[in-house]
């Protein structure tokens, strides 16, 4: 498959909200950019397979998502890279922007589904998609990124200069509805 340039994209936010010095960081054989809504053929839930259980919903259901997600502006920033080679997605995160009636009603990002196809993860890939993720909240305004991962996860985000700081918490009954 040939690398689809941007510009032939329907893109989930704008690419320039991406910095160009993180861009240069990558390898050139890849590319970073935002969430497209053709992504559900490179394989958007292939990746995240790597880092959980994965429903596939159907491409319709996919684009859908992509839709709701996109009619709420500056809120949801999930970012992809991909391999040029393949034009396949290699590795994906997500974060999105809660505003608070706290915080001198500042805003929050949420770091969500960062995930490395499993025969990428020795490239830095995710490192890059923190540091990006990162950069969009500052420039966004949040005083501060909250995260939940699972125990085993937590060195990878101690590596990207997390802090472990609280205990997350999961009800219940969000199991009953398959999350």
């Amino acid at each position: 498959m040939t690398f689809t340039p941007d510009s032939q994209l329907d893109l989930l936010f704008p690419a320039e909200r991406i910095p160009d010095e993180t861009r240069r960081q990558l390898h050139s054989d890849f590319h970073l950019r935002p969430l497209a809504s053709t992504d559900y053929r490179r394989g958007h839930l292939s990746v995240l397979s790597a880092l959980s259980t994965v429903n596939d919903p159907g491409e319709d259901a996919w684009v859908t998502q992509f839709n709701t997600l996109r009619a709420v502006p500056c809120t949801y920033y999930t970012i992809v890279i991909i391999d040029k080679a393949s034009d396949r997605i290699v590795a994906t995160g997500t974060i999105f922007i809660e505003r608070k009636f706290t915080r001198g009603l500042r805003s929050v990002a949420h770091i969500e589904d960062v995930a490395v196809d499993t025969s990428r993860q020795d490239k830095k890939l995710g490192l890059r998609i923190v540091q990006v993720l990162a950069s969009i909240t500052e420039n966004s305004g949040c005083c501060m990124i909250t995260g939940n991962c699972i125990d085993s996860n937590i060195p990878f985000y101690e590596k990207c200069g997390g802090e472990w700081r609280a205990h997350g918490m999961a009800c219940g009954r969000a199991s009953l509805y398959g999350c």
